[in-house]
């Protein structure tokens, strides 16, 4: 006879039995209920009759799929009955790998059954990534990173190709506190989401924020006001002298292009006559006087000069008044933002400043920052020592952002930046702690060094 071996808990077996054919077996019908609506059926012809094979195992067919199934394993046909004899859970048992679903073919050419039989799983990649796959900090940097909060933050976005990663930096410790990655331009609703999940961090660990600094940006004016209210706000000083810089130099290279329009053409070759001669000689003045300027724009910029270098302004602007009176006006912004006197002092130089510059029409034009709100909110840190003046914080995480990416060749993801910048803010988390150990060991090995040179020169 055959043997059948399924599986007790999954399947049942009906079997016909013949007396007469079949020694020292009862003469009853032998089987179980069925367990489940849905299984997988065999019929197997005999003489005695036909043999019926229930497993539960889920049916394949489905009503648009074809005559595609096939036995899980081998049925041989019996010449009289069969009967149930002993359970072989290891030569039939339950096999996950058989359970298949049946998908739709993505074409014109009916159904195909989809993961008939699973392979085994790969080693490679089945365990769960860790701190790659983070894409925000929580926890224990946050923890360390807020244990030493100064109270005073920098804030800037970075663009990124279509993305914008925004950070906030602690502007004392210089440490990167929160961040967050978006697929479009920041409005003024993505920078409330963002202040305020940055507000709830602090809230958590019992702190309150003291003051912001960002650049001329309109992103955070509004913002900053809606999440933390009257706040000090202070506006970066680096950006504010930059663009009055530009200006400066812009009013410079006016100067020079109108000195080139001075010049008188003369026709080609050596100058033949007295008056041609004077024409080249005032031309060959004014093309020094113009390279002059070129080659020492920095000096109308430059914060303080060197005894030598007031010579040479001295020399190149000789003729040219108001140049004279673009450097005394980029005086007069340094001054500014001098912290040995308050913001009510500075506000009233600032005045000064304005009212002379407006008597310069040409000048008034070009120097049109000096008139700008921003100027003022510049000078916010001169009534709080502890306010950091300039957002060079947050701008030493854009830096690091940008080298970091530089070495990426590949196509770039919102989530990918994410988890990169996770990491690399964990791995500063333990830098200390690295420079501790490299120079541990640094001093130990200089000690056996100088203890080997020792013995040799003894030796």
């Amino acid at each position: 006879m055959l043997r059948i071996c399924p599986s007790p808990r999954l399947c049942g077996v009906a079997g016909t039995i013949d007396a007469a054919d079949v020694r020292d077996v009862n003469a009853a019908p032998i089987g179980c209920v069925p367990l489940h609506e849905f299984s997988t059926t065999w019929e197997t012809p005999s003489a005695a009759g036909p043999v019926i094979l229930r497993l539960l195992i889920p049916n394949i067919a489905v009503p648009i799929a074809t005559a595609i199934s096939m036995p899980t394993w081998m049925t041989l046909p019996c010449p009289r009955a069969t009967t149930l004899t002993m359970w072989s859970p290891p030569q039939c048992g339950w096999w996950w790998k058989t359970d298949c679903r049946t998908d739709r073919h993505h074409g014109i050419y009916g159904v195909t059954i989809g993961f008939l039989f699973l392979g085994p799983r790969f080693r490679t990649g089945s365990r769960r990534r860790g701190k790659k796959n983070a894409t925000e900090i929580t926890g224990e940097y946050l923890d360390r990173a807020l244990a030493d909060f100064s109270g005073y933050i920098a804030a800037d976005e970075l663009y990124d190709g279509p993305f914008c990663v925004l950070f906030i930096v602690d502007n004392h410790r210089f440490k990167r506190l929160y961040y967050d990655v978006l697929d479009h331009d920041p409005t003024h609703k993505d920078m409330i989401r963002f202040f305020k999940r940055f507000q709830h961090i602090l809230h958590t660990h019992g702190l309150t924020l003291k003051g912001v600094t960002t650049d001329g940006s309109p992103l955070y004016p509004e913002p900053l006001a809606n999440v933390f209210g009257n706040i000090k706000h202070q506006l970066c000083q680096f950006h504010i002298l930059k663009e009055i810089t530009k200006a400066i130099l812009k009013a410079v290279t006016q100067v020079r292009k109108q000195l080139k329009a001075q010049q008188i053409p003369c026709s080609r070759g050596r100058p033949a006559g007295a008056k041609v001669k004077q024409i080249a000689r005032k031309n060959q003045r004014l093309q020094q006087k113009i390279a002059d300027l070129f080659e020492y724009r920095y000096l109308f910029v430059k914060h303080t000069l060197t005894p030598k270098e007031k010579r040479i302004f001295g020399r190149i602007t000789r003729g040219l008044p108001p140049l004279r009176t673009l450097r005394t006006i980029m005086n007069e912004v340094y001054r500014l933002f001098d912290r040995r006197c308050r913001m009510d002092t500075a506000l009233k130089k600032l005045a000064r400043l304005r009212r002379r510059v407006s008597r310069f029409k040409t000048l008034g034009k070009t120097l049109k920052k000096l008139f700008s709100p921003n100027l003022e909110k510049a000078l916010t840190f001169l009534d709080d020592s502890l306010l950091p003046s300039t957002s060079n914080a947050v701008e030493r995480a854009n830096r690091r952002h940008r080298k970091m990416q530089k070495s990426i060749y590949r196509v770039r993801t919102r989530e990918h930046i994410s988890q990169r910048i996770a990491v690399d803010m964990q791995r500063d988390a333990h830098i200390d702690t690295q420079r501790q150990t490299t120079s541990t060991l640094h001093r130990s090995r200089s000690h056996k060094s100088h203890k080997t040179y020792e013995k040799r020169k003894i030796a």
